[in-house]
């Protein structure tokens, strides 16, 4: 009875000391407090996760979403306008948080930066990491290479005869093979019982891994150089017509966000001639027509210097210094003289067509303010080779200019180009005009050729006149200061991703000791184990090479006589192993 009442008695004590020690331990400990210094090293570290960038890469992504959906500022200032006015209160609040200006917008940026920081702090500590490491000798052997993923043992004899060899022999000659596989090794523990040598090789895979993510930060910082200071834009050219390279002449022009057109390097370009090429097989009336190969010839010149003449291809753009000209589209450019009212020539020169087809039906759009008393505007259609077709109407069958042909629709009065409101060259609003000539009319449209080459106007509005055909290019210029690094980091980055892939990083330990064979006699045990960084399929097939390499070189492969030692399972090392 009383054992009972002090067993009761002592279990109460203690569970009043436990609840006790949980007060204290509930009350007393607390959590001290990172502070400014704490917090910022918790927000580096959180930033230079490899994940962390992943997840800013993504969200780079996303926010450059928005840059193809809505107009931008810096390509088109006339439709970001356009769209304000026609959303007064949505184009506002865009505004307001800078949807028309994406790529330079304050948001856009911080994560931009926030990217470049967070790799610039995951690659460049892991880079040094690496280099100690690389420095540094291989681990000591393990106690027990059994307990490798891979583990071998051999039992060497003499040979003619002789003794069997001494282990400080042995693991010298297995360091000197293990070199010759392009292991780096440390021989360890030559005046003891069981020498040992450590090996490691694949290096290189985390060097190309830096690499590839050094690459990234340099296509980060070439993308950023060219987006800045680079620009784009377009010119079509006449034969016979020069361009140079100054604002003004520019039919479009897209500058980086920091790039200023003042700094845009002197040079011209003139059209000497443009040949296309057709296909003239008849034998396939499929691809008859069909276009072969497009060559511009062009004449460069620099301020001071003598004029160079070159050929611009597709494909094949011409340099200079570092402004890349490329040949984007080409299309035929009828010479017409207009005549107005007064007989004054209004107009007179190339009309740029733009091709509907692959036998290059084009349509044409005339505008010409400077005729009097009306001010008049032609379209319609220029024909390379036209015929008339079962229907009566004409039609081109051929892209060459084998029988050109304009038909044309005349109309005269306001333009509207008076009123400041920019328009489309390619494009005539005819609603407040006065048709002269097309489909609907008693004259009819108007049809130009060789064997009429002139029409005179209804009402003694003047007269059109049809001269010559010229071809004309589309030319796509372009610099991009970031371009060259850019392409080198791409490289770098695709060398790493493959060094990184692989390349197996392994680690080898060789010991060597007395022991007996499977007939109980003294010999030299060899016992060897391998070890991967992460998964390596590849591990056994290294074993069996060794094991083949060693054989051959001490002319045995017999195991020792512990048969049990031979293999192991398989495990993957993360890290430095050894007991």
């Amino acid at each position: 009875m009383s054992t009972t009442a002090s067993n009761r008695e002592s279990s109460t004590a203690r569970g009043a000391g436990s609840s006790s020690a949980a007060g204290l331990g509930k009350s007393d400990v607390e959590l001290p407090a990172l502070g400014p210094l704490g917090m910022a090293r918790w927000a580096w570290t959180q930033l230079t996760k490899m994940n962390t960038a992943l997840f800013l890469l993504l969200l780079l992504a996303v926010a450059a979403v928005p840059g193809s959906i809505f107009p931008q500022r810096i390509q088109d200032p006339a439709a970001v306008q356009d769209y304000i006015d026609n959303n007064p209160a949505l184009g506002e609040w865009l505004d307001r948080v800078q949807l028309f200006d994406v790529f330079s917008s304050a948001w856009f940026s911080a994560i931009y930066i926030l990217l470049f920081v967070s790799l610039v702090g995951c690659v460049l500590p892991r880079a040094a990491k690496h280099w100690r490491a690389w420095r540094a000798e291989p681990p000591r052997t393990p106690r027990r290479l059994e307990r490798l993923p891979e583990h071998r043992s051999l039992a060497l004899g003499g040979r003619d005869g002789a003794g069997a060899p001494a282990p400080g022999d042995v693991v010298a000659d297995a360091a000197r093979l293990l070199r010759r596989r392009g292991y780096r090794v440390a021989v360890r523990d030559t005046g003891s019982a069981a020498p040992s040598v450590a090996a490691e090789r694949g290096m290189w895979k985390e060097v190309g891994n830096i690499v590839f993510h050094l690459a990234l930060l340099g296509v980060l910082v070439s993308v950023a150089v060219g987006s800045l200071f680079g620009y784009k834009g377009q010119k079509i050219l006449v034969e016979g017509e020069s361009f140079a390279n100054t604002l003004i002449n520019y039919d479009s022009f897209t500058p980086g966000t920091n790039y200023n057109p003042d700094w845009l390097d002197p040079f011209s370009i003139r059209l000497d001639r443009f040949e296309a090429v057709f296909n003239r097989d008849t034998t396939n009336p499929r691809s008859y027509g069909a276009p072969l190969d497009f060559t511009a010839e062009i004449t460069v010149q620099e301020p001071g210097a003598e004029p160079q003449p070159e050929t611009l291809k597709v494909n094949a753009p011409v340099n200079v210094n570092g402004v890349k000209s490329f040949l984007i589209g080409n299309g035929y450019a009828p010479v017409i003289r207009v005549t107005d009212g007064d007989g004054d020539v209004a107009f007179e020169g190339p009309v740029v067509t733009i091709p509907s087809d692959g036998v290059y039906t084009s349509s044409l759009v005339l505008k010409v303010p400077d005729a009097r008393p009306d001010q008049l505007g032609f379209t319609g259609l220029l024909l390379p080779t036209a015929v008339t077709g079962p229907d009566g109407m004409p039609r081109s069958v051929d892209p060459g200019l084998a029988n050109p042909q304009l038909i044309l629709s005349s109309y005269s009065g306001d333009l509207g180009l008076d009123s400041g409101v920019p328009q489309n060259v390619y494009v005539l609003d005819v609603e407040e005009l006065t048709e002269l000539n097309g489909m609907l009319t008693q004259s009819g449209p108007i049809a130009l050729d060789a064997a009429n080459p002139v029409h005179e106007l209804p009402g003694g509005k003047g007269a059109i006149e049809f001269l010559d055909v010229k071809r004309y290019v589309g030319l796509d210029i372009v610099y991009d200061p970031g371009r060259i690094g850019a392409f080198i980091s791409f490289v770098l980055a695709f060398t790493g991703l493959l060094m990184s892939m692989f390349i197996s990083r392994r680690r080898v330990w060789v010991r060597a000791g007395q022991g007996v064979d499977r007939n109980g006699g003294a010999c030299t045990v060899l016992e060897y184990g391998l070890l991967a960084r992460g998964e390596d399929p590849r591990l056994a097939t290294e074993a069996e090479r060794l094991s083949e390499l060693f054989s051959e070189h001490w002319g045995t492969a017999d195991p020792p006589g512990d048969p049990a030692a031979h293999r192991s399972t398989n495990r993957a090392w993360s890290g430095p192993t050894h007991d």
